[in-house]
């Protein structure tokens, strides 16, 4: 089972302000009660579910198995787990290196946002970063089946990987905040000197790719859903910045510096004409 967790390795300069400190009263409060109401309901949703599937399995119901996301070809595959599964996680271990994500960085974004905006933002990341596992999947698969017959496929790997986690929109979360509030300073635990937000951003992106593609053995951990949740992230980001016309104007350009003004069936022809 890959679970997406990311480690949890930072801690915001004045993040006491931004969410425990009343505006009103200046004291510390309970954390849970000052929080906007679109992350405080992802935390605690997050942590119901996680004890509602360890009570399950007393029962001998894997709830994983329901709720986690499968290789969409296989027979465990239902419609709902590209929402489900970023609600799953793997245990309190990775419960808490989410939900701490969340509760650093999800109330400065919603307070800046607004709830619905951010419960969008949240919602988009984790189902794009289910997309490019589900793509990273059926490139796998493809190359299994060069090697092995179809069925042995399926049955021994398309039909027993599942993911699990919210590091998909988490990471859309890091992205929104490095993109925000880029000169932020971000204290690293292992690292004790400040960090602008958008560099730790880039770091973090980067040591995502490096991983996914070293693939060390024993790496259960799906580095590429987390750069999915980035990358949808900044496309949303992009479109709400520029408005709906932004990408059809970067395919246009796009389109029309390759075309070929003495080839008749070049791309930026065929275009017009369809």
């Amino acid at each position: 089972m890959q679970k997406k967790c990311i480690f949890c390795p930072f801690l915001l300069k004045k993040w006491a302000n931004c969410v425990f400190i009343s505006k009103k009263k200046r004291n510390f409060a309970p954390v849970m009660r000052n929080l906007p109401i679109v992350s405080k309901y992802i935390i605690l949703v997050n942590l119901m579910v996680l004890l509602f599937d360890m009570t399950l399995q007393q029962y001998g119901v894997q709830l994983t198995q329901i709720m986690g996301l499968h290789y969409v070809t296989a027979p465990t595959f239902r419609f709902w787990q590209p929402l489900t599964y970023m609600f799953m996680h793997g245990g309190f271990g990775h419960l808490f290196c989410n939900m701490f994500a969340v509760l650093m960085f999800a109330p400065i974004l919603e307070n800046e946002w607004g709830s619905k905006r951010f419960l969008i933002y949240y919602l988009i990341c984790g189902l794009g970063a289910a997309l490019v596992q589900e793509s990273v999947w059926a490139i796998k698969v493809q190359s299994l089946l060069s090697d092995y017959e179809a069925t042995s496929v399926m049955v021994n790997y398309a039909g027993k990987v599942v993911t699990v986690g919210a590091s998909g929109a988490v990471f859309g979360i890091l992205l929104a905040f490095g993109w925000l509030f880029p000169d932020v300073k971000m204290f690293l635990l292992f690292l004790p000197i400040p960090v602008r937000a958008r560099v730790f951003v880039l770091m973090y992106a980067a040591f995502e790719l490096m991983a996914g593609f070293s693939n060390l053995p024993g790496d259960n951990v799906a580095h590429f859903a987390h750069l999915g949740g980035m990358l949808f992230g900044w496309l949303l980001l992009l479109w709400w910045r520029h408005g709906e016309g932004f990408f059809s104007d970067l395919w246009h350009k796009w389109i029309k510096k390759n075309e070929d003004p003495e080839d008749p069936h070049s791309g930026y022809h065929y275009h017009r004409r369809l």
